[in-house]
């Protein structure tokens, strides 16, 4: 007889943006695998064991949680933001597609969270307000070539970008490099939007326009969204600018 495997995602950081669904899965589960500064968001009973890994360990902390899984433990593999988005989903996915046979057999219980681009957007308006795309700026796992065709496939296409991962100490260049590939398809005039630590106590939101975004302003906790030629700013007298992407298409490409 199996134990029970879920995939929880904490959401962006702020304990109030986690789901109900989450939580009760927390309640649940036994031991908890995952990221060290994620399994920190959460308060374990002393029942509760946590298991740690670094972030680049994906793959194998899928792997040692379906193991305990297989032999009877409730076991809950933890992500920030949204298990399914760039996160601990796919990888527990990967690990059963090849793992052993009794894997699959497993009951896996994946728990939607509050994802980065989701928090941001609600701190600014509503940028995604029409057709988006979300992509990560790491060429850990795909070549920097596949990365910077899709980003110009999805600038050429209108599409407002939600970019993942982009910037960290061993990646320094990748976004400035972003910001070239799309300057050459957008104008200059598209806003970005840098939303860092959305939710938390140092939540820092900037707007500024393609034409003079600073790569320097994102870390890997920012969320980066570059607008389409739609997208619109909105000042208040008194109060933060509007950023949104209107609802129906005009066409607009300039």
């Amino acid at each position: 007889m199996t134990g029970r495997l879920f995939i929880v995602g904490t959401g962006p950081g702020n304990p109030a943006q986690m789901t109900p669904e989450t939580r009760e899965a927390i309640s649940v589960a036994t031991e908890f695998f995952g990221y060290g500064p994620y399994l920190d968001r959460l308060n374990l009973r002393a029942d509760q064991r946590r298991i740690a890994s670094d972030n680049r360990e994906e793959l194998d902390r899928a792997q040692a949680a379906l193991a305990r899984a297989a032999s009877g433990e409730d076991v809950c593999v933890v992500s920030g933001g949204d298990p399914g988005i760039f996160a601990m989903a796919a990888a527990v996915c990967e690990a059963i597609d090849k793992g052993p046979e009794e894997w699959r057999q497993i009951d896996l219980v994946i728990t939607p969270g509050v994802t980065a681009m989701l928090a941001v957007a609600a701190r600014i308006g509503a940028p995604l307000g029409h057709d988006f795309c979300a992509m990560s700026l790491s060429d850990n796992l795909k070549p920097w070539e596949v990365i910077t065709k899709r980003l110009r496939l999805a600038a050429e296409a209108g599409l407002v970008i939600a970019l993942y991962n982009p910037i960290s100490k061993a990646r320094q260049w990748q976004l400035g490099e972003a910001f070239g590939v799309l300057r050459t398809v957008l104008p200059s005039h598209v806003p970005v939007i840098f939303g860092r630590a959305a939710g938390r106590p140092d939540e820092r939101i900037t707007v500024m326009p393609l034409g003079e975004a600073d790569a320097n302003r994102a870390d890997m906790a920012t969320c980066v969204i570059i607008g389409s030629p739609e997208t619109r700013i909105v000042p208040r007298d008194g109060k933060p600018d509007l950023v949104y992407t209107p609802r129906s298409y005009s066409g607009e490409s300039h």
